[in-house]
Protein backbone atom coordinates (compact mmCIF):
# COMPACT_ATOMS: atom_id res chain seq x y z
CA UNK A 1 0.00 0.00 0.00
CA UNK A 2 1.35 3.27 -1.00
CA UNK A 3 2.77 5.06 2.26
CA UNK A 4 2.36 2.68 4.01
CA UNK A 5 -1.28 3.35 4.99
CA UNK A 6 -3.68 0.43 6.73
CA UNK A 7 -6.60 2.37 7.91
CA UNK A 8 -8.39 5.26 5.63
CA UNK A 9 -10.89 7.04 8.03
CA UNK A 10 -13.61 9.55 6.62
CA UNK A 11 -15.75 12.23 7.33
CA UNK A 12 -19.44 11.03 6.75
CA UNK A 13 -21.47 14.21 5.62
CA UNK A 14 -19.90 16.29 2.55
CA UNK A 15 -17.15 13.65 2.19
CA UNK A 16 -19.19 10.40 1.67
CA UNK A 17 -22.73 11.35 1.34
CA UNK A 18 -24.05 13.98 -0.66
CA UNK A 19 -26.16 15.94 2.39
CA UNK A 20 -24.36 19.32 2.59
CA UNK A 21 -28.05 21.34 1.26
CA UNK A 22 -30.08 19.59 3.25
CA UNK A 23 -28.15 20.07 6.71
CA UNK A 24 -28.08 24.06 5.42
CA UNK A 25 -31.62 23.89 4.80
CA UNK A 26 -32.69 21.74 7.69
CA UNK A 27 -30.66 24.97 10.05
CA UNK A 28 -32.73 27.27 8.15
CA UNK A 29 -35.63 25.47 8.99
CA UNK A 30 -34.75 25.67 12.44
CA UNK A 31 -33.63 29.02 12.77
CA UNK A 32 -37.07 29.96 11.48
CA UNK A 33 -39.00 27.70 14.23
CA UNK A 34 -36.94 29.06 16.85
CA UNK A 35 -37.40 32.64 16.19
CA UNK A 36 -33.79 33.21 15.11
CA UNK A 37 -32.34 35.09 12.19
CA UNK A 38 -31.36 33.20 9.18
CA UNK A 39 -27.37 32.27 9.35
CA UNK A 40 -26.08 32.75 5.57
CA UNK A 41 -25.40 29.01 3.30
CA UNK A 42 -21.90 30.16 3.84
CA UNK A 43 -21.67 30.50 7.36
CA UNK A 44 -23.80 27.58 7.74
CA UNK A 45 -21.03 25.47 5.67
CA UNK A 46 -18.78 26.59 7.59
CA UNK A 47 -19.63 24.76 10.94
CA UNK A 48 -20.31 21.38 9.56
CA UNK A 49 -17.81 18.72 10.86
CA UNK A 50 -18.07 20.58 14.27
CA UNK A 51 -20.58 18.40 16.90
CA UNK A 52 -24.03 19.57 16.81
CA UNK A 53 -24.09 22.01 20.04
CA UNK A 54 -20.71 23.27 19.54
CA UNK A 55 -22.22 24.25 15.54
CA UNK A 56 -25.23 25.71 17.19
CA UNK A 57 -23.09 28.12 19.71
CA UNK A 58 -20.94 29.31 16.84
CA UNK A 59 -23.47 30.27 14.43
CA UNK A 60 -25.35 31.48 17.59
CA UNK A 61 -23.51 32.89 20.11
CA UNK A 62 -26.28 34.74 21.91
CA UNK A 63 -27.84 30.90 22.84
CA UNK A 64 -26.00 30.97 25.96
CA UNK A 65 -28.87 28.54 27.82
CA UNK A 66 -28.14 25.31 27.76
CA UNK A 67 -32.02 24.80 26.88
CA UNK A 68 -32.03 27.16 24.48
CA UNK A 69 -29.11 25.31 22.32
CA UNK A 70 -30.98 21.92 23.70
CA UNK A 71 -34.41 23.37 22.01
CA UNK A 72 -32.29 24.36 18.61
CA UNK A 73 -30.57 20.79 18.49
CA UNK A 74 -33.68 19.44 19.08
CA UNK A 75 -35.87 21.42 15.98
CA UNK A 76 -32.43 20.65 13.54
CA UNK A 77 -32.55 17.21 14.09
CA UNK A 78 -36.24 17.36 13.72
CA UNK A 79 -36.18 18.98 10.18
CA UNK A 80 -33.49 17.64 9.10
CA UNK A 81 -35.17 13.97 9.29
CA UNK A 82 -38.11 15.52 7.60
CA UNK A 83 -35.85 16.31 4.43
CA UNK A 84 -33.73 13.02 4.76
CA UNK A 85 -37.43 10.54 3.86
CA UNK A 86 -35.65 9.75 0.91
CA UNK A 87 -31.33 9.15 2.09
CA UNK A 88 -28.78 11.35 0.87
CA UNK A 89 -27.16 10.00 -1.88
CA UNK A 90 -23.19 9.14 -1.96
CA UNK A 91 -21.32 10.85 -3.85
CA UNK A 92 -20.51 9.53 -7.06
CA UNK A 93 -18.10 6.84 -7.21
CA UNK A 94 -18.14 6.30 -3.30
CA UNK A 95 -19.68 3.32 -3.41
CA UNK A 96 -16.96 1.23 -5.98
CA UNK A 97 -14.11 2.84 -4.45
CA UNK A 98 -14.68 1.81 -0.64
CA UNK A 99 -15.70 -2.00 -2.09
CA UNK A 100 -12.10 -1.10 -3.55
CA UNK A 101 -9.82 -0.11 -0.50
CA UNK A 102 -11.43 -3.23 1.39
CA UNK A 103 -10.21 -5.55 -0.96
CA UNK A 104 -6.94 -4.06 -1.47
CA UNK A 105 -6.51 -5.23 2.48
CA UNK A 106 -7.47 -1.41 4.03
CA UNK A 107 -9.02 -0.95 6.97
CA UNK A 108 -12.36 1.55 6.71
CA UNK A 109 -13.44 3.92 9.57
CA UNK A 110 -15.91 6.69 9.76
CA UNK A 111 -14.92 9.75 12.42
CA UNK A 112 -18.24 12.52 12.40
CA UNK A 113 -19.79 14.82 14.16
CA UNK A 114 -22.97 13.23 13.73
CA UNK A 115 -24.60 11.64 17.19
CA UNK A 116 -24.07 7.62 17.25
CA UNK A 117 -28.36 7.73 16.43
CA UNK A 118 -27.71 9.62 13.60
CA UNK A 119 -24.76 7.97 12.21
CA UNK A 120 -26.37 4.27 12.93
CA UNK A 121 -29.87 5.56 11.54
CA UNK A 122 -27.93 6.55 8.24
CA UNK A 123 -26.04 3.47 8.27
CA UNK A 124 -28.75 1.31 9.06
CA UNK A 125 -30.78 2.48 6.66
CA UNK A 126 -27.90 1.92 3.77
CA UNK A 127 -27.63 -1.52 5.00
CA UNK A 128 -24.32 -0.87 5.89
CA UNK A 129 -24.37 -1.31 9.75
CA UNK A 130 -21.31 -3.65 9.79
CA UNK A 131 -19.89 -1.98 6.91
CA UNK A 132 -16.81 -0.31 8.52
CA UNK A 133 -14.94 -1.95 10.93
CA UNK A 134 -15.45 0.78 13.55
CA UNK A 135 -17.19 4.21 13.70
CA UNK A 136 -17.03 7.25 16.20
CA UNK A 137 -19.29 9.90 16.30
CA UNK A 138 -18.82 13.28 18.37
CA UNK A 139 -21.42 12.98 20.78
CA UNK A 140 -19.50 9.72 22.76
CA UNK A 141 -15.90 11.16 22.10
CA UNK A 142 -15.01 14.66 21.19
CA UNK A 143 -16.18 17.57 18.95
CA UNK A 144 -13.96 18.13 16.02
CA UNK A 145 -11.10 19.01 15.80
CA UNK A 146 -9.91 17.29 18.71
CA UNK A 147 -8.34 14.63 18.18
CA UNK A 148 -10.31 12.07 20.60
CA UNK A 149 -12.01 10.53 17.71
CA UNK A 150 -8.47 9.60 15.76
CA UNK A 151 -6.92 8.52 18.50
CA UNK A 152 -9.30 5.58 19.67
CA UNK A 153 -9.90 4.70 16.07
CA UNK A 154 -5.71 4.00 15.75
CA UNK A 155 -5.93 3.01 19.15
CA UNK A 156 -8.48 -0.06 18.15
CA UNK A 157 -5.80 -1.15 15.13
CA UNK A 158 -3.20 -0.53 17.58
CA UNK A 159 -1.62 2.23 14.90
CA UNK A 160 0.44 4.98 14.54
CA UNK A 161 -0.90 7.91 13.17
CA UNK A 162 1.81 7.31 9.86
CA UNK A 163 -0.49 4.30 9.01
CA UNK A 164 -3.34 6.46 8.92
CA UNK A 165 -5.28 9.27 6.62
CA UNK A 166 -8.19 11.31 7.17
CA UNK A 167 -10.56 11.78 4.49
CA UNK A 168 -12.80 14.94 4.75
CA UNK A 169 -14.40 17.98 3.38
CA UNK A 170 -14.25 20.62 6.58
CA UNK A 171 -11.26 22.75 8.01
CA UNK A 172 -12.05 20.30 11.47
CA UNK A 173 -11.20 17.45 9.36
CA UNK A 174 -7.85 18.23 8.75
CA UNK A 175 -6.80 20.11 11.89
CA UNK A 176 -8.32 16.78 13.43
CA UNK A 177 -5.79 14.65 11.72
CA UNK A 178 -3.08 17.52 12.14
CA UNK A 179 -3.67 17.11 15.63
CA UNK A 180 -3.20 13.56 15.67
CA UNK A 181 -0.21 13.55 14.35
CA UNK A 182 -2.02 12.27 11.19
CA UNK A 183 -1.87 12.66 7.29
CA UNK A 184 -4.86 14.16 5.40
CA UNK A 185 -7.07 14.15 2.12
CA UNK A 186 -8.79 17.38 1.33
CA UNK A 187 -12.26 16.69 -1.12
CA UNK A 188 -13.39 20.19 -2.43
CA UNK A 189 -16.98 18.99 -3.24
CA UNK A 190 -18.20 19.35 -0.14
CA UNK A 191 -18.88 21.94 2.71
CA UNK A 192 -15.71 23.38 2.09
CA UNK A 193 -13.99 25.26 -1.14
CA UNK A 194 -10.26 23.71 -1.98
CA UNK A 195 -9.13 27.61 -1.73
CA UNK A 196 -10.24 27.24 2.36
CA UNK A 197 -9.09 24.14 3.07
CA UNK A 198 -5.51 24.11 1.23
CA UNK A 199 -4.94 26.38 4.17
CA UNK A 200 -4.67 23.65 6.50
CA UNK A 201 -1.94 21.78 4.16
CA UNK A 202 -3.57 18.56 3.11
CA UNK A 203 -1.14 15.85 2.46
CA UNK A 204 -3.29 15.65 -0.85
CA UNK A 205 -6.55 17.95 -2.21
CA UNK A 206 -9.04 16.31 -4.48
CA UNK A 207 -12.10 17.31 -6.39
CA UNK A 208 -13.38 13.89 -7.36
CA UNK A 209 -13.73 10.88 -4.63
CA UNK A 210 -11.96 8.95 -7.23
CA UNK A 211 -8.48 10.58 -7.19
CA UNK A 212 -8.22 9.14 -3.88
CA UNK A 213 -8.89 5.78 -5.69
CA UNK A 214 -6.34 6.53 -8.22
CA UNK A 215 -3.37 8.10 -5.92
CA UNK A 216 -3.75 5.21 -3.12
CA UNK A 217 -3.32 2.50 -6.33
CA UNK A 218 -0.20 4.61 -7.91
Amino acid sequence: MPSGYKLLIFDWDGTLVDSIARIVEAMHLAADSCDLLRRDDEAVRGIIGLALPEAVRVLYPDLRELADVERFTRVYSECYLALEVEPSELFADVDESLQAFREQGYHLAVATGKSRHGLDRVLAGRGWSDYFDITRCADESASKPHPLMLEQILTHFQLQPQQALMVGDSIFDLQMARNAGMQSVAVGYGAQSLAVLRQQQPHLAIERFSQLRDWLSC
